[in-house]
């Protein structure tokens, strides 16, 4: 069962700073929803996941997680960073199993470890370091370690933004699939308007000076999502929209096109020009 998520007009100040980073944020998360957080950078995007996380406390507000007030990290969610965090020097299968290490939870850990790293496609990597992994294989394993303690909530921080784009869209997809099956709540920030449609079922955007809340856009296409669909390019343009892009609309092709000189009039347009130029040289 995903999280409840109450973030309670949340204020923020960081210390000798004026004007709030955060200012009067208020959302809910549904247990097993997929929220995105979007925004350009500077926004808070980061100081709002890290509040959820426990790893800080609002100037104001609060939030709460099944009820409970957010004052200090838990294994109930888990957060997955930009860089993934391993211990270069253990192996696969030591990083996926931390988590529970620091649990005390080792009865039959070595099997849901292994299960796991099944899952993320690791299995033949369970004895190698992770040193010696690439940037999205290393990601596969925070992902597995994070999923190992059985989170209701996992918290992603851009953690595919320095991948290559083969493997960035492999790794939405699977924490989006995995997360649906377990239904695990997720909140993430990105800067990446594909990624928040093909993994959120709400787009929060975020202003800045001082951060908040400035729409809220449901994803309401089904999964898997086809990223090449109609459906799927219109809500990234509507998206883009909220930052400033702009495109022709679909239903005004047809009359732009309409309103746009055709070749031949064109043509009839640059003769009787030439006409008239023609005429005014006589007349001189």
């Amino acid at each position: 069962m995903g999280a409840a998520i109450s973030i309670d007009y949340i204020t923020h100040h960081y210390p000798g700073q004026e004007a709030p980073t955060l200012k009067d944020i208020q959302v809910t998360v549904a247990p097993g929803e997929t929220v995105a957080l979007i925004g350009q950078s500077g926004c808070g995007k980061s100081t709002l996941l890290h509040m959820l996380a426990g790893l800080l406390l609002p100037s104001e507000g609060c939030v709460r997680i099944n009820g409970h007030q957010v004052i200090k990290p838990s294994p109930r969610w888990n957060m997955m960073f930009q860089k993934p965090s391993l211990y270069p020097w253990m192996t696969v299968r030591k990083n996926a199993s931390l988590g529970l290490i620091f649990q005390g939870r080792k009865t039959d850990m070595r099997e849901r470890i292994d299960q796991l790293l099944e899952t993320v496609g690791l299995s033949e990597k369970a004895e190698v370091n992770v040193q010696s992994l690439s940037g999205g294989q290393q990601q596969r394993v925070a992902l597995a370690r994070s999923l190992a303690t059985d989170p209701e909530l996992l918290l992603l921080d851009e953690p595919f933004s320095a991948l290559d784009a083969f493997t960035r869209v492999a790794l939405q997809d699977e924490v989006t699939r995995l997360a649906r099956e377990r239904g695990i709540s997720v909140v993430f920030v990105t800067h990446d308007i594909e990624e928040a449609v093909a993994m959120a079922d709400r787009v929060l955007v975020m202003g800045s000076n001082p951060g908040t809340i400035t729409a809220e856009l449901p994803i309401d296409i089904a999964h898997p999502r086809d990223r090449n669909s109609q459906a799927f390019v219109d809500r990234k343009a509507e998206l883009m929209g909220y930052f400033g892009a702009t495109r022709t609309p679909a239903a005004d092709k047809g009359s732009a096109e309409a309103e746009a000189p055709t070749p031949d009039t064109e043509s009839e347009q640059d003769e009787s020009s030439s006409s008239e130029s023609r005429a005014r040289v006589r007349a001189a």
